[in-house]
């Protein structure tokens, strides 16, 4: 007699969101000291926002993936891709694709992308609740870089907003790297050895 079974193998994988959050910190951290005054110019900003920002975050979504997280192979899936974005428009801005694309450029077109993608991390805020204070708290200060960013690249209150956005990026950098380190240290050592913070359990 033939029995139909159905086997599942489960592959174990390493949690990606250390190495998610150490890129999210080392991309603001360079780009807000650019926003800040404290250097000057994107050229060195590039490497960077594509390898860190870029790569990196999309390595953790692509093994968030094997976890079954959605929200995470989401948040850092989109915010790789945003690093790619940002680095592509810089690279046209100093005209790597030619003088006439450099010349086309119109900077508020990259102020309906950050519009965009603060009504992406108001709802990923949400969904943060849900995880744990920290990552909340990242994406609270990640709502304020995109209003500082969408506001002053479309014009309104520039330098307040440019300012707005400067120190919530430096402020995602030093939470990022908290909760790489948390992630990092606190499965190292099998217990909770930096706090993150309870998931507010409103939606759960």
């Amino acid at each position: 007699m033939n029995q139909n079974q159905t086997q599942k193998i489960q592959v174990v994988t390493a949690d990606p969101s250390a190495l998610g959050l150490f890129g999210l910190a080392m991309v603001t951290l360079v780009a807000s000291s650019q926003k800040l005054g404290w250097t000057d110019g994107v050229s060195f900003v590039l490497p960077w926002a594509i390898f860190l920002g870029g790569f990196a975050q999309l390595f953790a979504a692509i093994n968030d993936a094997k976890h079954n997280n959605t929200f995470g192979t989401t948040a850092f899936g989109a915010f790789a891709l945003f690093w790619f974005g940002v680095g592509a428009s810089w690279l046209i801005n100093l005209g790597v694709f030619g003088e006439n694309a450099a010349l086309a450029v119109d900077p508020k077109q990259l102020g309906i992308a950050f519009i965009g993608y603060l009504l992406f991390s108001v709802y990923m805020t949400i969904g943060a609740m849900e995880t744990h204070k920290v990552l909340f708290i990242i994406f609270v200060l990640i709502d304020f870089l995109f209003i500082g960013l969408s506001l002053s690249t479309l014009g309104v209150a520039p330098e307040f907003f440019h300012e707005v956005a400067a120190i919530s990026e430096l402020l995602i950098a030093i939470m990022s790297f908290y909760g790489s380190a948390a992630a990092v240290l606190n499965n190292h050592f099998g217990k909770v050895f930096i706090p993150v913070g309870k998931p507010f359990g409103i939606f759960k």
